[in-house]
């Protein structure tokens, strides 16, 4: 950023990245309103409803550092899986009452599959072996919590299990903490109970506030790690 743009007043410069359509879906009449409120903390960014468009993606982010400049929001904590050192757009956390991330599997067995059921998996490309309680199936897909490896996520449990060998992963579903992506994007996060803490990518599918559904699941990252 240039230095004549810094020694700008912050509204004015706001003003000239938002998209000027003086909607009022964000609860004001104006732009300029907007902007006041914003650099206030009276608002917050996503009330915008057009800047979480992609062809206002670098218009966002420019909003997001003018922010951060003004103290209004602070600089943003990075993830950074601890496996690969990949950074993570954010971190996927279980549901309300939940112990872990949902997670739908493409199971290759022929074993009968039911709601209840525990199993004991490797999924595909991962080195680590899992166990996971089935919440449902349906034509073939599970959804499912981690109860292990180990029974880390329960250590007072004891169960029996079903062995059905290496699963595909689907897919996922959890809170977010971090910044909200928006949907069709393509993002990479952490599972909050992946025990390698290893960055996952995929495609979010459908969003609800802060909940969202991951889809396209791959633990190939095409991006460089962070440098310490």
């Amino acid at each position: 950023m240039s230095n004549s743009s810094t020694n700008t007043d912050p509204r004015s410069r706001l003003l000239k990245l938002l998209p000027g359509f003086n909607c009022g879906v964000c609860g004001y009449a104006r732009c300029e309103e907007f902007a006041h409120f914003l650099l206030k903390n009276k608002v917050n960014l996503e009330s915008c409803r057009f800047l979480l468009q992609e062809i206002f993606d670098e218009n966002r982010s420019e909003i997001r550092e003018i922010l951060k400049e003004e103290n209004v929001i602070p600089e943003e904590e990075k993830f950074v899986g601890v496996l690969d050192g990949y950074e993570a757009d954010f971190i996927l956390n279980p549901l309300p009452g939940e112990r872990s991330c949902r997670e739908v599997l493409y199971p290759f067995t022929h074993k009968e599959l039911k709601a209840g059921d525990v199993v004991r998996y490797r999924p595909l490309a991962c080195p680590i072996t899992h166990f996971a309680k089935i919440l449902s199936e349906d034509n073939g897909l599970i959804t499912v919590h981690m109860v292990g490896p180990c029974h880390r996520l329960d250590p007072e449990s004891d169960f029996e299990f079903m062995d059905i060998g290496i699963c595909m992963v689907g897919g996922f579903e959890g809170i977010i903490e971090g910044n909200i992506p928006s949907i069709g994007e393509t993002v990479r996060f952490l599972p909050g109970h992946c025990m390698m803490q290893k960055v996952h990518s995929g495609v979010i599918v459908q969003l609800e506030g802060k909940r969202a559904i991951i889809e396209g699941i791959d633990l190939k990252v095409w991006a460089p790690p962070i440098k310490g």
